[in-house]
């Protein structure tokens, strides 16, 4: 078959999923997955949850198809849907949203990222901060859009980025500084100080924030902070979040961008020719769960902290040395004890080993950094506890 040009080569390169020949390869989530299948191992790879989130939003769906409400929504997303995350904001952050004009819905966070991205960045003369290692569509949706990657490098154990280097990273061509807060892999929550820096040095470079908050509700030792309420930083952050992490809905794709009108505008004028519009009968259900009483956010947070101490507890028991997320998902452990020297061969050999599949750090790491990563493993805690139990029993046998 004939070389297929494009610039999807552009954005596997970007991904680390081409080979030196020039071929695509599936990720690394398609391919543990596929390997946990095979070997029935229990998948900590993947983050996504293995039960249903709140009934109400459930049923919320449920009578939305039964009502017929089908069809396309409007192009910014349902007006119900739209007010809910205008209060929503202002409920648990007091940021005050005009849901015409500064609220957009979207195919969940990865293509309100794509859109940002498209939207705000003109060509190779500009340059995107980010976090490594960072949640891989990053790195392609940069590549796609032309602009430089520039990487800050986020290190064992409590994953916060050096501010020296965050202020030599960011420059006059610097369009955006995205920031994922809760962190995925690491589970990191920012520090007070990381944030001013940022909006410090967004305002005298003159960039826009992006900030990916999917796992806002689901910190672990102090409620959510959005960088959009730091002085300063409103006029100039695009703030981003989904329902799927928050409610176990991940299948469901509906996400949303908020933020100054202007910006959103500018979104809005590239999503509406990717996706257009998505998940009618989804939306007034994540509306209803946006609407659901504090304690019913309060219960998933306390559900996936749980679940964070018995994965981390089984870990330490198998002699991993373990970074305790503060947020998301996710947790990561240093294999070095077990004597590996390679994350991502020590990650292929695991399911075989101990019949657990978990991610190599490397994954989410430029070529330039990898190698601060190289023994690190990231788990995902989304699991029923019986799954992160057997998960434990079968690591410690293994070690």
């Amino acid at each position: 078959m004939h070389e297929v040009p494009g610039a999807w080569r552009r954005a596997a390169r970007g991904a680390g999923l081409l080979t030196d020949e020039g071929s695509p390869v599936p990720t690394i989530f398609a391919e543990m997955t596929a390997l946990a299948a095979r070997t029935g191992a229990i998948n900590l790879g993947q983050g996504f949850p293995d039960e249903d989130g709140p009934v109400e939003v459930l049923e919320a769906a449920r009578a939305a198809i039964s009502d017929g409400r089908n069809q396309y929504p409007p192009g910014r997303g349902e007006p119900e849907l739209l007010a809910a995350i205008a209060d929503h904001q202002s409920h648990w952050y007091g940021i005050e949203l005009d849901a015409d004009t500064q609220v957009l819905v979207t195919a969940g966070a990865t293509e309100a990222l794509a859109a940002t991205v498209l939207a705000l960045v003109d060509g190779p003369d500009d340059e995107i901060v980010v976090f490594e290692p960072y949640y891989d569509a990053y790195a392609a949706l940069v590549a796609l859009s032309g602009a430089r990657l520039v990487g800050v490098p986020l290190r064992w154990p409590d994953f916060q980025p050096d501010l020296d280097e965050l202020a030599a990273a960011v420059t006059d061509r610097t369009r955006l500084i995205l920031v994922n807060d809760p962190h995925n892999p690491t589970g990191t929550v920012f520090s007070p100080e990381t944030i001013e820096e940022i909006v410090r040095l967004a305002h005298r470079h003159d960039a826009v924030i992006v900030t990916d908050e999917v796992y806002e509700h689901l910190t672990f030792d102090a409620p959510h902070v959005p960088i959009a309420t730091v002085p300063g930083a409103a006029e100039r952050t695009l703030s981003i979040s989904s329902a799927g992490k928050t409610f176990s809905v991940t299948g469901w794709k509906v996400g949303w961008v908020t933020g100054p009108a202007d910006l959103v505008r500018a979104v809005l004028a590239v999503k509406q020719w990717l996706t257009y519009v998505n998940a009618g009968p989804f939306q007034p259900a994540v509306a209803a769960g946006l609407r659901l009483p504090d304690a019913v956010f309060s219960g998933i947070a306390d559900r996936l902290r749980a679940g964070r101490d018995l994965l981390g507890a089984g870990l330490r028991e198998a002699g991993f040395a373990v970074s305790t997320p503060a947020g998301s998902y996710f947790t990561v452990a240093d294999a070095a004890p077990l004597g590996a020297s390679d994350a991502d061969a020590f990650c292929r050999e695991l399911p075989d080993r101990a019949g657990v599949v978990a991610i190599p750090l490397t994954a989410f790491a430029s070529p330039a950094h990898r190698g601060e990563y190289a023994t690190l493993v990231r788990f995902a805690a989304c699991k029923r506890p019986d799954v992160l139990a057997e998960a434990s029993a079968r690591l410690a046998r293994a070690f």
